[in-house]
């Protein structure tokens, strides 16, 4: 296994992605959109998924390619979407923007799944990285993207500590159906 590095190994995975991951029926599929280390596709892994991780460098999960597919794309260099037109009953994304992204993000969740995001929003640059406002999220960024499109479970924007001090957070689980689910 490679090196520990710091960006793409924190460890366990974010309480936001533990909170709703019951709702994934047993055996789903998930696609770990900018999967670093692969905590979140670990995760899912170990409680029975079926785990697509996806990233530019994938040498950080290459211990998991008898248990995933691993998929190795730079998704930000404009070459079509790696995965086609296959759905996935949990997309999920933490840590990682890439505006242009986002709709195809949303079309890649199944009928009855679940789109799971978290990453830094605007203020965040007061407290740490990332600064730069192309890789933070605007004010309801993530409610307008699934507007019309998914239905929202849960939805937060705020400031939180973790990994060494405040962040600015903003996250969401949305569900690509209409039908309500139990959230305990």
């Amino acid at each position: 296994m490679p090196a520990f590095h710091p960006h793409r190994d924190s460890g366990k995975p974010s309480p936001w992605i533990e909170r709703f991951a019951s709702l994934l029926p047993t055996g789903g599929s998930v696609l770990d959109v900018a999967c670093g280390g692969g905590r979140h596709g670990r995760f899912f892994l170990d409680s029975g998924a079926r785990v697509t991780c996806l990233d530019r460098d994938i040498s950080f999960v290459g211990d998991l390619s008898d248990r995933a597919e691993i998929i190795e794309a730079d998704l930000e260099i404009g070459r079509p979407w790696p995965l086609g037109e296959r759905t996935f009953d949990a997309v999920v994304v933490v840590n990682y923007l890439f505006r242009p992204l986002l709709p195809r993000l949303i079309e890649a969740v199944a009928p009855g799944g679940l789109f799971l995001y978290q990453t830094f929003s605007l203020g965040n640059e007061r407290y740490d990285r990332p600064r730069n406002p192309d890789h933070l999220l605007r004010p309801g960024e993530l409610l307008a993207a699934v507007d019309g499109r998914l239905q929202v479970l849960a939805y937060e924007c705020g400031i939180e500590d973790w990994g060494g001090g405040p962040k600015v957070i903003q996250r969401i689980c949305a569900l690509h159906g209409a039908d309500p689910v139990r959230l305990s």
